[in-house]
């Protein structure tokens, strides 16, 4: 029993010490007031280069539309999911990336009473005093309203988690995701023009950890003790993200569009647009569940494989045998191709029978998984099998299952089995019963890419090559126009020198 105490007891201490921050750092004592917490979109906003000159921008209401209420184990509560201070959340991200002038239109008529009161408390004492006063100079008016809101909030987007449990002592893990939408809008004030749209979604994530022990260890002696933590991520910080995320977004969507325009020129403003298409690209490739949607594998596969037979035929004492199978196969789909094979293998029964055979295979095979580096895969389809040197040939069907793992873009290792069903009953020589002769073939293979796909266009090593060979071009036609320059400079060197000879 100790055996199985030593593995339990590790399971526990993972489950304990993985992700746990929390649990050793759990408030103690009354906590001061702090700044508020920042995020990584925070330090990008504030880390953009300047404008030439802020927009002044108007904010009336970024608001809560989803209309949901927070939910709980028995239904849900009267408090809304997300919080209701979009608005304000979005004034400080404009104000933090230093591109905008916010001007106030939340609360617009306290600031006209308040400028009302100003003006008659002047005029009253003007009229006391007999002097002059100073009009209030005039309000701000936006070149540009910001407008949009939280439009979705989705719960238990995503659950799981993980546990064990021995003689009353177990521990489990558990895990949710949430999803917060938000759309962020730019309109032209002078003619109501919808000048650039942005969409941000950012995922919240729950964790819940714990741990625990129940256990007679004496008699009339219970010991029972528990512990663990549960971790959720504030919904304010994903808004405040998000919202953080749409502002940079509208920013350099602005200036592809020339709403406005970075200090530095249009290096700077390349640079930004440049960035900001590959991480859009990015994200537009990756789906809800944060997996990056890949075209992972090119048109044309090259394919070889080695592994064994086994024989399902009339004579007893089947035995493995070897099998050798090379093939190549075109995707007309991400996931369906058509695969071609050739095979070489051999048909044991032990004592009785060992023969040599040849086949080909056309199989139409189907990845499950075409945007994975991991995925299964199945195929099935008809064949030929030859005996005795080509002499004999006979139609055959198989279908098979495998797994791929592609260890790069261009190479990827299988594992297969398949079961054929050869419509004869003489490969072993031996005709009885009505069932013809079968056997299975298994193995392990290599498939290698030929060509490009996403996942070579994207991989780090793809990029350096390319950025390498551009700057050789680059570098071969810079060197072309200066021998140019040199030879055209030395000619008219030498014709001058002749123009001169010839005046003397």
């Amino acid at each position: 029993m100790n055996y199985f105490k030593r593995p339990l007891g590790l399971i526990l201490l993972l489950l304990i010490v993985t992700s746990c921050g929390s649990y050793f750092s759990q408030p103690l004592d009354i906590q001061n007031a702090r700044i508020g917490e920042t995020t990584d979109a925070t330090y990008t906003l504030r880390n953009l280069p300047p404008p030439t000159a802020p927009a002044v921008v108007g904010v009336y209401r970024f608001e809560d539309q989803t209309g949901q209420f927070k939910q709980t184990e028995n239904g849900s509560t009267f408090s809304n999911a997300v919080t209701q201070g979009g608005t304000t959340i979005l004034i400080k991200a404009l104000e933090d990336s230093r591109w905008f002038t916010p001007i106030e239109r939340e609360n617009l008529d306290n600031l006209l009473n308040e400028r009302q009161i100003i003006n008659t408390t002047r005029k009253d004492y003007a009229l006391q005093t007999g002097t002059q006063q100073q009009p209030l100079p005039a309000l701000l008016y936006a070149g540009v309203l910001i407008e949009g809101g939280i439009v979705s909030y989705d719960t238990n987007v995503l659950t799981g988690g993980v546990g064990a449990r021995y003689f009353g002592a177990g521990g489990s893990s558990k895990y949710r995701q949430d999803r917060v939408t938000i759309y962020l809008r730019a309109v032209n004030t002078q003619t109501g023009k919808i000048a650039k749209t942005v969409y941000v979604s950012k995922s919240i994530y729950s964790q819940a950890v714990d741990a625990s022990l129940f256990r007679y260890v004496n008699f009339r002696r219970l010991l029972e003790a528990e512990t663990g933590f549960t971790r959720n991520e504030p919904g304010q910080l994903a808004v405040k993200e998000a919202i953080e995320k749409a502002v940079e977004a509208l920013i350099i969507e602005g200036i592809e569009v020339g709403l406005w325009y970075p200090e530095g020129g249009d290096t700077v403003a390349q640079k930004l647009i440049t960035d900001y298409r590959s991480e859009k690209e990015v994200a537009e490739r990756t789906d809800v569940y944060q997996r990056e949607l890949l075209d992972r594998r090119s048109k044309w596969r090259f394919e070889a494989g080695a592994g064994g037979t086994y024989a399902n035929n009339d004579l007893g004492n089947p035995y493995y045998e070897y099998s050798l199978t090379a093939g190549l196969k075109y995707n007309l789909s991400p996931f369906l191709g058509i695969n071609a094979q050739g095979n070489g293998y051999r048909i044991k029964n032990t004592g009785l029978l060992n023969r040599q055979f040849v086949s080909t295979d056309l199989n139409l095979e189907f990845t499950v998984l075409p945007y994975e580096k991991f995925s299964p895969f199945i195929y099935a389809g008809p064949g030929i099998n030859f005996a005795n040197s080509f002499k004999i040939s006979d139609f055959k069907a198989q279908a098979g299952l495998g797994f791929e793992y592609l260890i790069s873009p261009s190479i990827g290792i299988k594992v297969y089995g398949d079961y054929n069903v050869v419509f004869s009953d003489q490969m072993d020589y031996e005709v009885a019963g009505v069932r013809d002769d079968q056997y299975y073939k298994f193995g392990a293979g290599i498939n290698i890419y030929l060509g490009n796909n996403q996942a070579k266009e994207n991989s780090p090593n793809y990029i350096q090559r390319r950025e390498a060979r551009e700057l050789k071009r680059l570098s071969k036609r810079q060197n072309e126009n200066d021998s140019t320059g040199i030879i055209v400079d030395s000619l008219s060197r030498k014709r001058t020198n002749q123009n001169s000879n010839q005046g003397q």
